[in-house]
């Protein structure tokens, strides 16, 4: 609440010393032959003037309070964010299975993923998945649960899984985000393996990835040297079999280095969960709040009583009021 003329309230010590001097005033004396009329009369009109004064007091008042303006107000506040874009491009191949991370390469990568898009307000996220080839899920949004329900049903094998095509995958990505509009645009790419197929070398699709501003996060997941993976033989069955699974560190390296970004190598779940930190941290989004009041008029809550309060004085003034002869 404020006053936006406040200087009106220094009419109110002259409405007080008026007060005053009503209070203090003396009634004149006057003569009669007979003072049984005023024993039966002089409490009631000396009640009904002091009631009288009491309420053109209060119309003074509340007419000098309504005249300095009083002001209620409300505050409002604007949100401007400057989100990033961010395309997430995920390995779904066959090696994506192993269960070196418990209780697989995929889920793991699904639990994080869906972790990272969760803590990005005010960002737009989208979804690309290769194997053999590419494919993208879902485009740029802001609607976290549809792509969090599209990450969650992610499962290895969904793509022809015998390559890897990390170089479509990329282009993909990039070709899905190239147009935005966003200052900050970003792929995170997430593979376990080197690319042995496709039309698109990897190394071509960071430079046109670099070409678009567009910033791309590698991680490498999954153990050095060889992995026990379970596979299903038609003889015996399921049984474990040692595999060593081949991982081109060196050309994740390069793509982040030709696009602005950083590699990272997750040996294990703790390690993919840090390494998301990490780029949470260098990727912020930007907020401004600007917070701004806008003030309401309250005069009418104070004109309306006085007006009553004055037309109940002047009733009473013209009804009950007896002057003697």
């Amino acid at each position: 609440m404020r006053f936006a003329s406040p200087w009106y309230l220094l009419l109110l010590a002259p409405v007080a010393a008026l007060i005053w001097l009503e209070l203090r005033k003396r009634t004149s004396a006057v003569r009669f032959s007979d003072v049984s009329f005023l024993r039966t009369h002089r409490g009631a009109g000396r009640h009904l003037k002091s009631g009288l004064l009491a309420v053109n007091s209060v119309v003074l008042v509340l007419m000098v309070l309504a005249l300095a303006r009083p002001q209620r107000g409300r505050v409002y506040e604007e949100v401007e964010s400057r989100g990033v874009d961010i395309m997430l491009c995920m390995d779904v191949s066959e090696t994506m299975t192993f269960a070196d991370y418990q209780p697989s390469r995929i889920a793991v990568a699904r639990q994080r993923a869906l972790d990272f898009i969760a803590k990005r307000r005010g960002d737009r996220a989208g979804l690309v998945i290769f194997a053999n080839g590419a494919m993208a899920r879902c485009p740029l949004t802001v609607d976290k649960a549809v792509l969090g329900s599209i990450i969650d049903r992610l499962e290895g094998g969904t793509l022809d899984p015998t390559r890897t095509a990390i170089g479509m995958g990329l282009a993909s990505a990039v070709g899905r985000i190239k147009d935005s509009r966003s200052r900050d645009k970003i792929v995170i790419l997430l593979t376990d393996g080197l690319n042995n197929t496709g039309e698109i070398d990897p190394l071509t699709a960071a430079e046109l990835a670099r070409s678009f501003g567009i910033k791309v996060y590698c991680i490498g997941i999954g153990s050095k040297g060889p992995v026990t993976v379970m596979i299903n033989d038609p003889l015996w069955g399921p049984r474990p079999q040692t595999m060593q699974v081949d991982f081109d560190m060196k050309t994740l390296d390069e793509i982040s280095a030709i696009t602005g970004g950083k590699s990272f190598l997750a040996s294990d779940n703790e390690a993919l969960k840090r390494i998301y930190d990490e780029i949470d941290r260098m990727e912020p989004t930007t907020f401004k709040v600007a917070r701004h009041t806008v003030y309401a008029e309250q005069a009418q809550v104070l004109l309306l009583p006085a007006a009553l309060l004055f037309l109940l004085g002047l009733v009473a003034a013209a009804l009950l009021m007896r002057r003697l002869p």
